[in-house]
């Protein structure tokens, strides 16, 4: 009865562990293709993170924001963490300016506990990744163009890596 107990508990623990330790990752992210950019020497990311809901007492109301995520470079240092919140009950979040380049976004996303996003930065340009499923592209998108999750939850414009 032991030997069974201790390999139920191993393998709850082993599953546990595999879940929570590998990120899930995608198809890297860019602007979207239909805008133009401004003339600025900087690109701008702005990440629609899970939804965590927020309160300040049992008796108050509940608000929800966009959870913080950080940025990495090419090489894995961590280049900016971002209070993903721009005021108290905001909703919207942060955008944040970066040099142009290739990023890795790793953020909480709705229906996964970490994912990790490569991102690509353009100069003048807004790069969104939408991690909290409430994305809807417009109607006549070629899915050529987008990313999505393993389940198929999009989550923004497919880099392209030709020069804008």
């Amino acid at each position: 009865m032991r030997t069974i107990s201790f390999l139920v508990a191993a393998g709850v623990g082993l599953a546990a562990a595999s879940c929570s330790t590998s990120p899930i990752a995608v198809a890297p992210v860019g602007p979207n293709p239909a805008r133009s950019g401004k003339m600025t020497m900087t690109g701008e990311l702005q990440v629609f993170s899970r939804l965590d809901e927020e309160s300040e007492g049992l008796s108050d109301p509940v608000w929800y924001q966009h959870a913080d995520y950080s940025v990495y470079d090419a090489k894995g240092k961590l280049v900016v963490h971002v209070g993903n919140t721009k005021g108290h009950y905001e909703q919207s979040p942060r955008r944040v300016a970066l040099a142009p380049g290739r990023y890795v976004v790793r953020a909480p996303a709705e229906d996964y506990l970490r994912v990790e996003v490569p991102v690509e930065i353009k100069r003048g340009r807004l790069t969104r990744v939408h991690l909290d499923d409430e994305w809807h592209p417009p109607a006549m998108s070629s899915k050529t163009e987008l990313v999505s999750m393993p389940e198929g939850q999009l989550v923004g414009w497919k880099a392209n890596s030709r020069n804008d």
